[in-house]
């Protein structure tokens, strides 16, 4: 039997090379040192890993039309074999990819890992992580519920407002004016096929040059890089100290991977995916959209950033971001890599941790008012002899704190437009879509208006233009 076996795996080997793509697995050398600060990468390939089997299983039951999308995720979640720890899985597979990467780069910023001659896994990283950060963002739309449809209408409406090209993405990402099926069609074909196809291309090549370059030695106070002559020690320090990555080294990211998998499968047990809010309805006053965590701080910028600004930081903001994580490693290509004696890395860290959990904790407590002293609006002399469902939306407009933002016939607030005379701009549709949703730095009112103080506050602000009738 033994020989057989023997037999059969060198007949698959002579004519696949199996033995030529493990091997050099089982040579490769890693510094002495990489031990547990090092798993973190591995960590996030295990949920990618994670995300692609449960999606496949997803997407064997999940309908991507508009007419039976929201049902399939129904039956998947109450009646499918396993679906709904399925689909809990799924979700918090990709809570714990985008924070493992996170902290993946995090650690190789620390290190400064950035450094010659691995600037190219540093850059691929950044490919990645924005990839990763758009998968997650087309997955939400696919809950096809009113919770993730109205969040993706938050996001187009911010992109609309980037100057030249805010409209034409805008329509790209819709399908159209209005979120409709074409947008899930665009949304799903995004999330199945485009992302996953880029992710898997940089994700082999991050890999490849992990084995090429090897990963980084840990730091060192004292111990300089000059990239003229980097190769060649660390070439020689792994003749003479690197041991290696199979099996030595692989069997932390092999448990550390084992432990993510046990607490994403704990947490999809027995907290599950989040529940659907029924069916998308553009009309529907009752949702009060919120994108996940991952998002949550991203939004509270939108919300707290002067609305003067908030085009040009909505379309300088990514592309600065992106463009100063990519220079990194051309900033500082050798010189020292201990975070010891980089305390600024340590600062900028420290800095951009606090900064997101603040934002988070403000975006997570939204609706968000500003507090502003603005007098009541005058129900007198603002719509003299108003008929009573106007009446009744100047109390809304004035207790729900619109007039802190908004301010009409020089009564009100700055911060937002001056909603005098709004009916000549916007029609009702886009009224209550703006009001129930919120838009451009305008929280979501639809989780705290009933439907007939929507409909109230709407009346009065398409009452009729200045100097007619208000009761006609």
């Amino acid at each position: 039997m033994k020989k057989a076996l023997k037999n059969i795996w060198n007949w698959v080997d002579d004519r696949g090379g199996l033995s030529e793509l493990v091997k050099p697995l089982t040579t490769h050398l890693v510094p002495p040192g990489s031990k547990w600060n090092y798993v973190w990468g591995s960590a996030t390939l295990s949920c990618l890993i994670i995300q692609v089997v449960t999606g496949i299983a997803l997407a064997f039951l999940y309908q991507p039309s508009a007419d039976v999308a929201y049902q399939s995720l129904q039956y998947i979640e109450n009646q499918a074999f396993l679906g709904s720890f399925i689909r809990g899985l799924h979700n918090w597979g990709a809570s714990g990819m985008v924070l493992l990467m996170g902290m993946h780069m995090i650690r190789v910023y620390l290190f400064a890992a950035y450094k010659y001659p691995r600037e190219m896994s540093w850059i691929t990283g950044v490919v990645l992580m924005a990839l990763t950060i758009v998968m997650a963002f087309t997955g939400q739309l696919l809950r096809w519920d009113d919770n993730g449809v109205w969040s993706s209408v938050v996001a187009a409406e911010q992109m609309g407002r980037i100057p030249l090209i805010g409209d034409s993405i805008a329509h790209f990402l819709m399908g159209g004016e209005n979120i409709n099926g074409e947008t899930l069609n665009r949304f799903f074909s995004l999330h199945v096929f485009v992302i996953p196809a880029l992710l898997f291309s940089f994700v082999s090549y991050h890999l490849f040059l992990v084995f090429r370059n090897g990963i980084s030695e840990p730091p060192k106070v004292g111990r300089y890089l000059n990239p003229k002559t980097y190769r060649n020690w660390y070439e020689n320090m792994l003749k003479e100290k690197g041991v290696p990555f199979f099996p030595n080294a692989i069997w932390r990211d092999a448990v550390f991977s084992a432990l993510v998998l046990i607490v994403l499968v704990f947490i999809a047990w027995f907290v599950g995916a989040p529940e659907l809010v029924g069916e998308p309805d553009l009309t529907n006053v009752k949702v009060d959209p919120k994108p996940d965590w991952y998002f949550t701080w991203i939004f509270a910028i939108f919300a707290l950033m002067p609305r003067d600004i908030g085009s040009y930081v909505i379309m300088l903001g990514p592309v600065l971001t992106i463009t100063v994580l990519l220079a990194v490693p051309f900033l500082s290509k050798g010189g020292e890599r201990s975070p010891l004696k980089r305390p600024w890395a340590i600062g900028a860290v420290a800095f951009l941790i606090i900064t997101i959990c603040g934002l988070w904790y403000i975006g997570d407590v939204e609706p968000w008012h500003p507090k502003f002293d603005a007098e009541p609006l005058s129900e007198y002399t603002t719509v003299p002899e108003a008929k009573p469902s106007v009446q009744r939306g100047i109390n809304v407009f004035n207790t729900a704190g619109c007039l802190y933002c908004h301010k009409i016939n020089d009564q009100g607030g700055i911060r937002g437009p001056n909603l005098t005379n709004v009916q000549n701009r916007l029609t009702k549709e886009q009224i209550i879509i703006r009001i129930v949703n919120g838009a451009e730095n305008m929280p979501a009112y639809g989780g705290s208006l009933s439907k007939e103080e929507l409909e109230d506050v709407v009346d009065f602000l398409l009452k009729d233009k200045k100097g007619s009738n208000p009761n006609n």
